[in-house]
């Protein structure tokens, strides 16, 4: 598997090397699928995704960001495997996704609404504040696309008075859901 390259910084920072292997299993992208991301900031989801599915879509609200994400996808060698989209979703979004992520929590309502009125397949949502994960899981819930919620930590070993001791990221809470009328015992 080829290393995701993130030269390029935004504030919000990206998506952590062990939470995209997450992402991309709970997506499972196939080169027959379209991918959207709505919140690119760095690329990095894109960036993984570009690498599997077959037709790619990012969209991002702020053009320094999407800035990024285009240098970003430049450094990889993906800089026209993706189409870009300055916009603010659900603005934009494409009406045949077969995949979905949601990288931020703006607006994810109407998002989620537009993807459960288009039928996608697989739709993964990261968020790392508690009460938005309380709200959003209800939002899920609220148009029956909920099949799953996944909750995890990463933490990093380094050298401490000769010893391992371990740096922690802040939890990442993953819901991940479907509204294409499959449920998880079909696939």
């Amino acid at each position: 598997m080829a290393q995701t390259q993130l030269p390029h910084d935004a504030k919000a920072g990206p998506t952590k090397p062990e939470v995209r292997a997450v992402v991309r299993s709970k997506l499972a992208l196939t080169d027959d699928d379209h991918f959207v991301e709505v919140g690119s900031c760095t690329g990095a989801v894109t960036i993984a995704a570009a690498r599997d599915a077959g037709r790619v879509t990012a969209l991002e609200r702020k053009a320094d960001r999407l800035e990024t994400t285009r240098k970003n996808l430049a450094a990889n060698g993906l800089a026209d495997a993706v189409e870009l989209r300055n916009a603010e979703a659900p603005a934009e979004l494409p009406a045949d996704a077969d995949a979905l992520f949601i990288g931020g929590s703006r607006n994810y309502d109407a998002v989620l609404d537009h993807a459960a009125e288009t039928g996608v397949d697989r739709i993964v949502m990261n968020v790392s504040r508690l009460e938005v994960a309380g709200a959003a899981t209800q939002a899920f819930r609220d148009r029956d696309i909920l099949t799953e919620v996944v909750q995890f930590q990463v933490s990093h070993g380094y050298e401490l008075a000769g010893a391992t001791s371990f740096d922690s990221e802040n939890p990442v809470y993953m819901l991940v859901g479907s509204a294409s009328g499959d449920t998880e015992a079909d696939r």
